[in-house]
């Protein structure tokens, strides 16, 4: 997935926190639970409101895009040198792409920020740590993101990995941005768990919305040419790996599809290529019939 070196990247678009900490102190979300365990009930864009209860709240600090990033990554031949100037690259992309999208309806798109931090960070939704992985906050609509998980993702989880892997983790994340506009969000409610839940629902119209993206990536002017079969190959591969049944099997030996929140491996990659395949928004209702 190369950029187009000609490209104006928006580095605004992306917070740099790493390094910095938290304020107040006290416990982080995630704190001790571990990555597989924490992502069994959180991971890519689960509430985390859920998980922060009466602990620490409130919104996250007003910070500034991070100097190296404002000043590094200006454009798309900035974002094929660095792994820090390719995520602005692909934010800038997605946001381009949901930003025309709701023009073309009639409606108005908001950006959205994304966080990179390391360690922990205090969001909108509270206190979370790298452990939690990445997820999007729905109170101060940003999207928070350790590039570390990337690595995770390989050792832990078995996937392949690459530049577009980490894409469609970023797109997914936008995709629950998307929802929460269009206030997909409510219809969840109390059900959060099982293979038809509510839950498992909107994390695979995210994962659709992710393939619907990368169909129209290079219509953002972003990119040099479509996504190659092995970038979207990298995503698919991504998106099994995180599957609820595989996590389950690979934490406890075992599948139980009543404790879904995720959908499974084949339920995520079936969404990801509805939505590559048709490159239309309107095909992601994961909320009519059965997923």
């Amino acid at each position: 997935m190369d950029f187009d070196d000609r490209a104006q990247l928006d580095p605004s678009q992306v917070e740099d926190v790493r390094g910095r900490g938290f304020p107040g102190g006290g416990r982080a979300i995630g704190g001790g639970l571990g990555i597989i365990g924490l992502i069994l009930a959180l991971l890519f864009g689960g509430n985390l409101g859920d998980l922060v209860g009466s602990g620490d709240s409130g919104q996250a600090d007003q910070l500034q895009p991070g100097t190296n990033i404002s000043q590094q990554c200006r454009t798309g031949q900035d974002a094929n040198q660095s792994e820090d100037c390719r995520v602005v690259g692909v934010v800038n992309s997605i946001q381009t792409y949901w930003n025309d999208t709701f023009a073309r309806s009639g409606a108005q798109y908001t950006p959205a920020r994304t966080v990179l931090f390391s360690g922990a960070v205090q969001t909108g939704c509270g206190l979370a740590s790298s452990e939690v992985g990445p997820f999007y906050c729905p109170p101060d609509q940003k999207v928070y993101l350790d590039l570390g998980f990337f690595q995770q993702l390989q050792s832990q989880f078995g996937a392949q990995g690459g530049p577009f892997a980490q894409a469609y983790v970023i797109a997914h994340e936008y995709g629950h941005h998307v929802q929460n506009l269009l206030g997909t969000m409510d219809r969840v409610g109390n059900d959060r768990q099982g293979p038809q839940s509510g839950s498992v629902r909107l994390e695979l119209q995210a994962d659709c919305y992710a393939g619907v993206w990368a169909k129209h990536a290079v219509d953002t002017g972003f990119y040099t040419e479509p996504f190659s079969q092995s970038d979207i190959n990298q995503a698919l591969d991504a998106a099994a790996a995180v599957g609820d049944d595989r996590i389950q099997r690979r934490a406890t030996g075992h599948i139980n599809p009543e404790t879904w929140t995720h959908g499974s491996s084949e339920q995520r990659v079936h969404w990801f290529g509805t939505g590559y395949e048709t490159g239309n928004p309107n095909a992601c209702d994961t909320f009519s019939g059965s997923v």
